[in-house]
């Protein structure tokens, strides 16, 4: 698990939890490593190996691999059975048009289209008036799952140009820069993806003999973001990992990645976030990979994402998720 991976907020994990029997979500939160009052808390996180953990417990338990997402459960095999009707399309245009077609099989909430529009492709989620309604956590995954097989088909993750969604911008839209690889929009008349069509034309690089591996790491493989990808934030973000426990200054940083102060915080304003907000998150992230994967002092974890003062990461820590970093510690 790489260490300057994004944190995944507690909303997402109830999100999934919110279908499951509340005798079960206890169990399951604890056999993934997150303590159960962690769910209560608003501002709470956790790593990404603690969520797909779960996300793979519930998804068996259940019996389907959207847990509790869609009217209808998507069962344990379909993904492998989405990938092969895929596997000898000649094209990713071709590819995509038969995602959406196995997708209407299965589901009611929505229709799935892409096209060419120009020099762009455009992926569609558009909502069926006479299904059942399609939740934003539903369109969130929906989108994430054809960008990650898509990028998988053709052997390279598939940069965004944008990603619209047409519901209000959540509390925590900065999140989203760790799920999509491109602008995230709020409030649009439609929820659509959007990325260069040139992609369309690539051949399908994977065979069946790849499909275990891919399989066997789902759901981090399309859920969630590289750092590789490198949207200036992602930079700034390895960037500032890297000075720990010195903390750079955005001088430091825009002069180092080759940029103008203005332009930096520029560049970082038209992707959703800030300089002082990638600080906060750096070391937020790297406090509860710590807390939760080793037996490191609390205090020379502090000192180690840049605090001196073992009290001031303590209220620090609070600020960012709402909980101690001794409730984070109990799932070391």
């Amino acid at each position: 698990m790489d260490p300057l991976s994004a944190t995944v907020p507690i909303s997402l994990v109830n999100g999934f939890l919110a279908g499951a029997d509340p005798a079960a979500v206890e169990r399951l939160a604890e056999q993934s490593g997150i303590p159960h009052e962690l769910l209560h808390e608003p501002g709470a996180r956790v790593t990404q190996e603690q969520f797909s953990t779960l996300y793979r417990r519930l998804a068996n338990e259940l019996d389907d691999e959207m847990p509790g997402i869609f009217s209808r459960p998507l069962r344990n095999g379909t993904l492998k059975y989405l990938c092969l009707s895929l596997l000898d399309a000649p094209r990713l245009e071709v590819a995509l048009h038969r995602f959406g077609q196995f997708l209407h099989l299965l589901l009611d909430e929505f229709n799935f289209r892409s096209q060419r529009d120009g020099d762009v492709c455009r992926v569609e989620l558009a909502a069926n008036p006479d299904g059942p309604p399609l939740s934003v956590l539903g369109r969130e995954l929906m989108l994430k799952l054809a960008h990650g097989v898509a990028s998988w088909l053709i052997g390279q993750k598939i940069p965004l140009v944008e990603v619209e969604f047409d519901f209000v911008r959540p509390p925590r839209a900065s999140d989203y820069l760790y799920l999509f690889p491109g602008p995230v929009q709020f409030g649009c008349a439609r929820t659509i993806m959007s990325f260069d069509a040139d992609y369309l034309d690539m051949a399908i690089r994977q065979r069946k003999s790849d499909l275990k591996t891919f399989l066997s790491r789902a759901p981090e493989d399309w859920i969630f973001v590289s750092f590789a990808e490198q949207m200036v934030c992602h930079r700034v973000r390895q960037y500032i990992a890297g000075c720990l426990p010195v903390m750079p200054t955005v001088e430091v940083v825009a002069h180092d990645l080759h940029y103008s102060v203005r332009t930096l915080c520029r560049r970082l304003s038209a992707e959703g976030t800030t300089f002082q907000a990638i600080k906060d998150e750096v070391r937020r992230d790297i406090a509860i990979q710590r807390l939760t994967r080793s037996a490191d002092a609390i205090g020379a974890i502090a000192y180690d994402v840049g605090f001196d003062d073992p009290t001031a990461f303590h209220r620090a820590f609070r600020h960012w998720t709402g909980s101690t970093p001794q409730t984070y510690r109990r799932t070391a």
